[in-house]
């Protein structure tokens, strides 16, 4: 879908330049098409890029002489992906991925638009001028329809009038870390500053994203008891990455939460907590914060639902990110919070480096930069996994079209 260039969404680049499909009004038709009113077989009538209607088999009178119609048969037709969570690095640190490679893997698996973080980009995204350089960077680059979130640090969140001009510039919301994000100009926020920021986000009804996770006395560093070999064992970072990093986190942030309720000094707010992957007592916090009412959704990502801890080789640092991923119980335990909507969507959280940062060679998971490259393979990973769980294809629209553009305010991308 072509866009206009409104509010900091960059749309992809023009149907000539990408497109299968060079027709300006066509018809596709197929047997299953997915609508939210269930799968049907019919057609989807497209005119300048944009999707005109979505018609039945049995109310579908199309002269194929005069009208182009593309048949694909038995496949699938359903809305591309929506990714809210993907680190693209751009401007600065292009050779870790950057918006054309970015997008161009974005495309390849499922996913049409996405929405970037405001790091590991150089300079992070938290004013209204590092946001141009971001759009200036993305322009005529990418191949996907792209947004950008802001990034809520301490210095913009004490200055509210900071914070507005970046809200005004046009990011489709905030995100922040409460834990040290690895990024020298992303400092982590804590849950004061964090309270500071959710009256402004309520006056311009924008989401505060938030990488869920703070710092705890841990009795001493990990000891290693054979020196750096111990760092190769998977086992020993997950004991620096505790399920009561996420816990203390999440508590810190359902006592702002109530703030969002009807009636609430932050009423119009959202918080939504990205990647999540404690499925014990940090869901329940959350399932308890929505039944009392709060504005707060929840993310996690494929990875989480497709590997164990127990799995993990030895020295095999690709599968380091944060919060790690946990044992094979508790993967159970995600996928069944999925699938009874507790979890209300899924994110590839993309977050690329260049190979050397993942230390292959010393497969030290203490040193190693942490962060899964994904986006490629959402949407074959989130369907071969889950068909052990008998997903349909409705909630794979769910999870990763109509709920990720409810959040990032894509009004034009929530249904047909």
């Amino acid at each position: 879908m072509i866009l206009k260039k409104v509010n900091g969404f960059i749309p992809q680049l023009p149907s000539s330049d990408c497109s299968l499909l060079p027709h300006n009004h066509y018809w596709i038709s197929s047997k299953r098409i997915v609508t939210p009113n269930g799968t049907i077989s019919g057609a989807v009538e497209i005119k300048e890029g944009r999707i005109l209607s979505v018609v039945a088999e049995e109310n579908w009178h199309v002269n194929s002489w005069f009208t182009t119609v593309v048949n694909y048969g038995e496949s699938v037709v359903m809305p591309g992906f929506i990714d809210v969570h993907a680190h693209l690095d751009d401007p600065g640190r292009s050779e870790w991925e950057g918006f054309p490679s970015g997008t161009k893997a974005a495309a390849a698996g499922g996913v049409t638009t996405l929405v970037d973080m405001p790091l590991n980009s150089a300079p992070s995204t938290v004013s209204e001028e590092t946001l141009k350089l971001k759009v200036q960077a993305a322009e005529g680059r990418v191949y996907v329809d792209v947004g950008f979130w802001g990034g809520l640090v301490p210095e913009n969140a004490e200055n509210a009038s900071s914070l507005e001009r970046l809200l005004n510039a046009g990011v489709l919301g905030l995100k922040s870390f409460m834990v040290p994000s690895g990024i020298n100009d992303f400092p982590m926020t804590t849950a004061s500053h964090i309270k500071e920021a959710l009256p402004t986000l309520a006056r311009y009804k924008r989401p505060l994203l938030v990488h869920a996770e703070v710092l705890l006395d841990l009795d001493g560093k990990v000891e290693l008891e054979d020196g750096v070999e111990n760092a190769r064992s998977y086992s020993t970072y997950l004991k620096t990455r505790p399920a009561s990093m996420e816990e203390a986190a999440i508590n810190q942030l359902i006592t702002l939460s109530k703030d969002t309720r009807a009636g609430g000094s932050a009423e119009g707010a959202h918080l939504h907590i990205v990647h999540l992957s404690d499925a014990r007592t940090s869901l329940n916090l959350i399932k308890e914060a929505k039944q009392r009412g709060d504005s707060i959704t929840v993310e996690t990502c494929p990875h989480y639902l497709a590997f164990a801890a127990e799995d993990i080789p030895d020295g095999d640092t690709r599968f380091k990110c944060a919060p790690p991923i946990r044992d094979a119980a508790n993967k159970e335990k995600l996928w069944d919070a999925l699938l009874d909507g507790d979890i209300d969507m899924l994110s590839s959280d993309h977050s690329p480096s260049v190979p050397e940062m993942k230390l292959l060679d010393e497969g030290d998971f203490l040193k190693a930069w942490g962060g899964i490259s994904s986006l490629q393979f959402v949407l074959p990973a989130t369907w071969t996994h889950g068909r052990k769980y008998g997903i349909t294809f409705e909630q794979l629209a769910s999870w990763w079209s109509e709920k990720p553009a409810k959040l990032a305010g894509l009004t034009t991308k929530v249904s047909c």
